[in-house]
């Protein structure tokens, strides 16, 4: 079954700008503000389980 790129480019250009003005710029900053705390959290265990497994197996 065929797919036109129209219809596609349509739905989701549809949906985006539908979207777009229930969003909040208060929101966008939390929710960059989020991203970063949660990597940066991610990132640290990541490093700190990986520090606890080598001393382990030392």
């Amino acid at each position: 079954m065929e797919t036109n790129i129209s219809l596609r480019i349509g739905t989701a250009s549809g949906t985006l700008l539908s979207i777009v003005p229930n969003i909040l710029s208060e929101d966008i900053l939390k929710t960059i503000i989020l991203a970063v705390v949660g990597a940066t959290v991610s990132f640290t265990v990541s490093l700190l389980l990986k520090w606890l497994t080598k001393i382990k197996n030392k």
